[in-house]
């Protein structure tokens, strides 16, 4: 299943969500859309999303979101971090999409089509 960790308020989102219903339908993939400010991650889900995506986890949080300045979190440990993004989902990078135990960051939106090109040899 193809899950994307979606905003449907941010263009970056949108785009790659069109992305993936393109390969979804084509490939016939069940996509999961998940509003994650509607339906926040708890802790452990963050941290299993960030295991996905590897790297740093600062690379999850939107550093120019007001709540990052407010939370003081630029010195923060990654635990605080986590929870910081539990409680306040706009610190999500978006759009996350996680497929077969990977995950990437839809900066630009072609970004993600490498999920499918390592597992599947998928392209569009």
């Amino acid at each position: 299943m193809i899950t994307i960790y979606h905003n449907p308020r941010c263009s970056k989102s949108r785009e790659t969500l069109a992305l993936l219903e393109q390969l979804s339908s084509e490939k016939n993939l069940p996509l999961e859309v998940v509003d994650y400010q509607k339906s926040a991650l708890d802790t452990e889900q963050l941290r299993q999303l960030h295991l996905q995506l590897g790297g740093q986890l600062r690379s999850m949080l939107r550093d120019n979101e007001s709540e990052y300045a407010e939370l003081n979190l630029s010195q923060a440990d990654d635990e605080t971090l986590l929870a910081a993004v539990a409680s306040h989902p706009r610190l999500l990078q978006r759009p996350i999409v996680s497929y077969q135990g990977k995950a990437a960051i839809g900066r630009p939106p072609e970004l993600v089509l490498s999920l499918f090109e390592e597992n599947t040899k998928v392209t569009l």
